[in-house]
């Protein structure tokens, strides 16, 4: 649903619209709405619903009414209602589903305290929108500094100008509460207009910044999760997930969103297992478990004795050892009940052109240069037959050097021999006797 602007190129890298938030079509902007009653008209003598969602910077969406009755569709940029002046905005849905968004973010639909809409926002209330909105990035670096010369325990996470610019939203993180009466007075002197500080969670501050997750795809904070639920350490102990607060944190520092997607399934395929600090009593001694594999239903104990030795049981026969140990029937060892593991056969590398070694690169190459150079010294003469020269001088090689003067010979003549020029080779025309009658 991408607009035309958003297509790859000729190359087949994106081009992207470059709107910075005002695509028209609303299509690539985080926490979209897709508005499949868009093609539907209304039953005869039924009015649309008077309210309307609108975007604002960084997916912050708020609900107005149009009092109006402007003749309103996605992507058109309005003027609403504020304290104090008008705000501009970019409307992402219209129609039955706005109600349907409304109940979902407990707004009611029927109170008065709805903000209205102005009008279409003109010219110059795009101009006046897009200058605030470059004055946002040279002002944070600003306030952060000021922060800082104060010494307050906060950071500065984003800046939000009002469509009309009258107002600046600054949204920052604290983890106690922060004096900043004089820091206000700063801001208001340095940048001369009415300031707001708004305290916003860690997560909150990821899904308004944005990035990417440790999956390698966009935070679910900043594209489609709307409500943040608590999230324990527990979630990761009944997925048997390592403890390890790098690999359990998101880039808000805290616990991931996602250990709760898969909790419920989890919890589910517990309830079929016995409690993990179960002991089975047997003739050999108390067993306890160790490990557990939730998928395959295997347990995995061990004797207080000796833990080196590890013994796989399904949950049927740890039930049945449990039903005679509450009988005060002890069984004579874990072996009559342990399952043999067998050995899976290791699976090797293939790909399409046949099977390959993932250590082909490891092994040195074999040199290639040894029948090189036993050619070198070989010369053979420009006129020497093609017979001839493909068999070397067996008596060259059989015979044998008998003292160091014949090696220095041999050696200035095949010094010769190389340091001649090649004569002009000629063709050599072979003619067949022909038969003459």
């Amino acid at each position: 649903m991408a607009c035309q602007s958003c297509s790859t190129s000729d190359g087949g890298a994106p081009k992207g619209c470059k709107n910075n938030g005002t695509c028209g079509t609303d299509s690539c902007n985080k926490l979209t709405v897709f508005d499949w009653l868009a093609n539907m008209s209304l039953p005869n003598g039924e009015m649309p619903f008077d309210c309307v969602e609108i975007r604002f910077k960084n997916g912050r969406k708020e609900f107005y009414r149009n009092t109006e009755k402007l003749t309103l569709s996605i992507g058109d940029i309005v003027a609403t209602e504020a304290s104090p002046g008008h705000d501009v905005g970019i409307v992402t849905l219209t129609g039955e589903l706005v109600k349907i968004q409304m109940k979902k973010k407990g707004v009611n639909h029927t109170s008065n305290e709805i903000p209205k809409i102005y009008r279409k926002a003109s010219q110059r209330d795009i101009d006046v929108w897009s200058e605030s909105r470059d004055k946002e990035e040279p002002m944070k670096v600003k306030a952060r500094e000021l922060a800082i010369i104060h010494k307050l325990e906060m950071k500065i996470s984003d800046i939000e100008f009002q469509g009309d610019g009258s107002k600046v939203t600054f949204y920052y993180t604290a983890n106690d509460r922060v004096d900043f009466r004089l820091l206000i007075k700063d801001y208001s002197r340095v940048f001369n207009t009415r300031i707001e500080m708004k305290q916003v969670g860690l997560r909150q501050e990821a899904s308004r910044l944005g990035g990417i997750g440790s999956c390698g795809r966009e935070l679910c904070c900043s594209t489609w999760l709307t409500d943040f639920r608590s999230v324990n350490t527990s979630a990761a102990r009944y997925q048997q997930l390592s403890l390890n607060p790098q690999k359990l944190a998101g880039q808000c520092g805290k616990l991931k969103c996602c250990l709760n997607y898969e909790l419920d399934t989890y919890m589910d395929a517990l309830k079929g297992f016995p409690d993990f600090e179960t002991k089975l009593k047997t003739e050999k001694g108390d067993a306890i478990c160790q490990k557990q594999d939730i998928f395959k239903g295997l347990m995995w104990f061990a004797y207080t004795e000796n833990f080196a030795n590890w013994h796989v049981l399904n949950i049927e026969q740890v039930k049945e050892i449990m039903a005679e140990n509450k009988q005060n029937k002890k069984v004579s060892s874990l072996e009559d009940f342990a399952i043999e593991t067998i050995a899976e056969p290791e699976k090797d590398f293939n790909n399409a052109m046949g099977q390959e070694s993932l250590t082909r690169f490891d092994q040195p190459k074999k040199s290639k240069n040894k029948n090189r150079n036993k050619n070198k010294n070989k010369v053979s003469s420009p006129l020497e037959p093609q017979a001839n020269r493909a068999k070397p001088n067996q008596n060259s090689i059989d015979a044998k050097p008998n003292g160091p003067k014949q090696n220095q010979k041999r050696e200035q003549g095949q010094g010769q021999v190389q340091n001649q020029k090649p004569a002009d080779k000629k063709p050599i025309i072979i003619k067949k006797n022909e038969n003459k009658e």
